[in-house]
């Protein structure tokens, strides 16, 4: 389940995950935050992100140079 969308695209590192991070924040345990991007360093950023903060990435995909993160908030 979804419960929230962060719109990325255009913004370059480390802008994404900084904005993704700010948005957890109000998440409740569980919760999945899902982000689009086009930086193609955001994949590596969003790994190291989630193992820092203990998040999950459940899903990472490309499509037309979009990226799409889920993120489940531990």
């Amino acid at each position: 389940m979804v419960t929230s969308v962060l719109d990325a695209k255009g913004l370059r590192c480390p802008l994404p995950v900084l904005r993704a991070r700010k948005a957890m924040k109000p998440l409740a345990p569980g919760d999945i935050l899902e982000v689009h991007a086009t930086d193609p360093g955001a994949v590596q950023d969003f790994r190291a992100f989630c193992e820092t903060t203990g998040d999950e990435l459940v899903r990472v995909s490309e499509a037309d140079g979009v990226y799409v993160f889920q993120i489940r908030k531990r």
